[in-house]
């Protein structure tokens, strides 16, 4: 089986909505299985509740060394000013011991995100977060335009992002949930990644 792993960290659920979604997605794909982790929480329960954040999903959380278990990796978090959240880069700066072995090196890897609005970083989050797998020489798969048509539709407000899936949250980062069309975008970046870890994994199996 080629595994994949999503891992997210999410404040408001946008993101664990989009992880589902493309679970969906990766599991259509035969030989694979998808596993949802989410990353662990540095803010304190006062500030939490503070932010009116949304209840954290009953997915496991993930430390760094887990990561080499994984044939493939997509990694969704919201964005902070145009950058990963805190949370998310904690995950990372915890994988020096990997970095130190190249045991991530090779991997495919790709990202999902949330955003407060449309002028909130969609390319920027992407491209600083590219930074950490280039340390690690993970393999950056992104999904382009392979989503087709929809991507290019201008009759509704929706993230599609040739970088990875996304959504727009809300300036408060609550009030607009994904929508359709988002979520459809997630669904197919699971199986186009799952597709591509699967053909990699079985090309380094047949070398």
């Amino acid at each position: 089986m080629t595994k994949i792993y999503i891992v997210y960290y999410s404040t408001w659920g946008h993101v664990a909505t989009l992880a589902e979604e493309i679970k969906k997605g990766a599991d259509s794909v035969d030989g694979v299985e998808a596993t949802i982790w989410q990353v662990a929480e540095t803010l304190p329960e006062d500030v939490l509740g503070k932010m009116r954040a949304a209840a954290k999903k009953d997915h496991p959380v993930i430390t760094g060394k887990q990561l080499a278990d994984a044939d493939g990796i997509l990694f969704g978090f919201p964005s902070r000013f145009g950058m990963m959240a805190a949370q998310m880069k904690a995950l990372f700066d915890s994988t020096g011991g990997l970095w130190s072995r190249q045991a991530l090196a090779g991997k495919p890897a790709g990202f999902f995100f949330a955003l407060g609005t449309q002028g909130g970083g969609q390319e920027e989050t992407a491209l600083t977060a590219v930074s950490q797998l280039a340390h690690h020489a993970m393999v950056f798969v992104p999904i382009g335009s392979t989503f087709g048509a929809r991507m290019f539709d201008m009759d509704e407000v929706m993230c599609c992002s040739p970088y990875g899936a996304c959504t727009f949250s809300g300036a408060d980062g609550r009030s607009r949930k994904p929508s359709e069309v988002e979520l459809q975008m997630a669904e197919h970046q699971g199986k186009y990644f799952a597709a591509i870890a699967k053909k990699l994994k079985m090309g380094a199996v047949g070398v």
